[in-house]
């Protein structure tokens, strides 16, 4: 890293910080500050919820995956990321909008109460959070490790680093800095990206080594299924990101609340799974010729960033490093947006009255410090994700595992279909998607797939299950008029509202 290289990580970061304090203006109360008043243009919206979708962990944990099994990444991890996106704007993306306009909610968990009753909201709300701590905290360590890795200082100095600059922004800016800069990270993402894929294949001899490399790669490498990444396993993982990326994962969900109708928020869907679709083939394509550049590695996971520096040129070392932190901060802040606005809106008022009815001003305030509080908190993870088992154990054990029990209802709970799905379905589906978890993880040694699969389909099961034994009783008005209003065109919502 030369002088140039951390000036251009300095201009980084203090972009961003600008961003946040430009942002400032804009944020008048909650509103603002958790769903951007329900102004978000759809383009804008579609960027942030692609970018939202990769960390820093990309460039660790999967980079060492496409360095030792090759293809089979973008087989298991970007097309069903495609896939469940784009269905997902169709059915779900919509349904999101118009629960805001229905019901003017500015957390995705603040519906819940109506739909099932307060203590199912407070299961979903409190389950959600302590997953995220260890989610954010996991992308937190891979920062860390990337810095590590071009730098050679403590991976503490990075993860603080990267979350003091993000806690600043989101906390003064929220949602509205969030989408700006996340805005901004994309562009500094493709450009760094563009700059890695050009570099990597003049160095392997032009343009014909994107298809002839494969030959001088291990067989495996070229495959589209690479154990434990089989065939099982992608079709169970679509369900898992179905679930994720179409709103189990909250900061997601923020994106198609905060849009200004159902049409905006599918076209937002629609543009953000063409995204996946395409631009990880680019970022990719590096990491899979990393074994050819750089054969041997001990450490597969820093194949990234010892990749650019062995290829890079002063200055554009800073870029591709400023990208990587683009993509945990892009997340990483999203979701302490997110995760501040179900604190603020659906736990404490539920754990002291005074909470309730809070005008705007205050409910900013409150926004504000719940932020920074759970950032700090993610801080102090990330320092110890080791004792969790390192970033990928954070990353794909624990929070795929558990985030699709958590989802079933909050997702599955929009649609017509399950009305009959009540608040005990919905709690005993996530208390068994747990329960599952606890038996594949500590008590039988099962395939990757198994592990991952066998709780978001436990949780299915049972939610789907009790709600077919209780169709034979009436659903509340409330809850048909609600499933009923979220169905329907943005203009007969309208019409209906008025």
């Amino acid at each position: 890293m030369s002088g140039l290289d951390w000036g251009v990580i300095i201009l980084y970061f203090l972009l961003m910080v600008y961003i946040g304090f430009s942002a400032y203006k804009k944020v008048q109360g909650s509103k603002d500050f958790f769903v951007a008043g329900g102004k978000l243009p759809w383009w804008l919206s579609g960027i942030s919820h692609h970018v939202s979708g990769y960390s820093g962990a990309v460039f660790v944990a999967y980079a060492g995956l496409a360095y030792t099994h090759g293809f089979s990444l973008y087989v298991w991890w970007a097309i069903p990321i495609t896939i469940s996106v784009i269905i997902g704007a169709y059915i779900m993306a919509p349904r999101w909008a118009k629960l805001r306009t229905k019901l003017d909610i500015e957390s995705p968990t603040e519906y819940l109460a109506m739909r099932y009753n307060i203590p199912t909201q407070q299961l979903i709300a409190w389950s959600g959070v302590l997953l995220k701590l260890f989610d954010v905290g996991a992308k937190w360590a891979a920062i860390g490790i990337l810095l590590n890795g071009f730098t050679g200082i403590p991976i503490i100095y990075g993860i603080l680093i990267s979350g003091i600059v993000s806690l600043i922004y989101i906390t003064v800016g929220g949602l509205w800095a969030d989408i700006w800069t996340d805005f901004a990270q994309f562009v500094v993402q493709i450009i760094a990206g563009i700059v890695m894929f050009v570099v990597v294949i003049q160095t392997l001899g032009g343009t014909s080594s994107i298809t002839g490399m494969w030959d001088q790669l291990p067989p495996a490498n070229s495959q589209p299924f690479n154990e434990p990444y089989s065939l099982a396993y992608v079709i169970v993982y679509v369900f898992v990101v179905f679930l994720s990326y179409n709103g189990g994962t909250w900061n997601l969900a923020a994106r198609y609340i905060s849009s200004p109708s159902g049409k905006e928020a599918k076209r937002a869907g629609l543009l953000s799974g063409v995204l996946y679709l395409i631009w990880p083939l680019i970022l990719f394509f590096p990491m899979w010729a990393a074994p050819i550049i750089l054969p041997g590695l001990s450490d597969p996971n820093q194949s990234y960033s010892l990749l650019a520096q062995e290829l890079l040129p002063v200055g554009l070392i800073g870029l591709v490093l400023a990208s990587l932190f683009a993509a945990t901060m892009s997340m990483t802040s999203s979701d302490a947006n997110t995760i501040s606005a179900v604190i603020t809106r659906d736990i404490l008022p539920v754990m002291n009255k005074k909470f309730k009815g809070i005008d705007q001003k205050l409910s900013l305030k409150i926004a504000r410090i719940t932020t920074f509080s759970f950032t700090f908190l993610t801080l102090i993870i990330a320092i110890y994700s080791d004792v969790f088992g390192g970033v990928l154990g954070l990353l794909i054990t624990w929070f795929a595992a558990l985030v699709g029990p958590v989802s079933i209802p909050m997702l599955l709970g929009l649609l017509p279909v399950f009305k009959h799905s009540d608040s005990k379905a919905a709690i005993a589906s996530i208390l068994g998607g747990f329960v599952m978890f606890f038996i594949t993880k500590v008590l039988v040694n099962w395939p990757l797939y198994i592990e991952i699969g066998a709780p978001v389909f436990t949780a299915g099961i049972i939610f789907i299950g009790m709600g077919l034994l209780n169709r034979s009783k009436p659903v509340t008005a409330e809850v048909e008029d609600l499933l009923q209003s979220i169905s329907k065109s943005d203009e007969e919502l309208a019409k209906e509202m008025n």
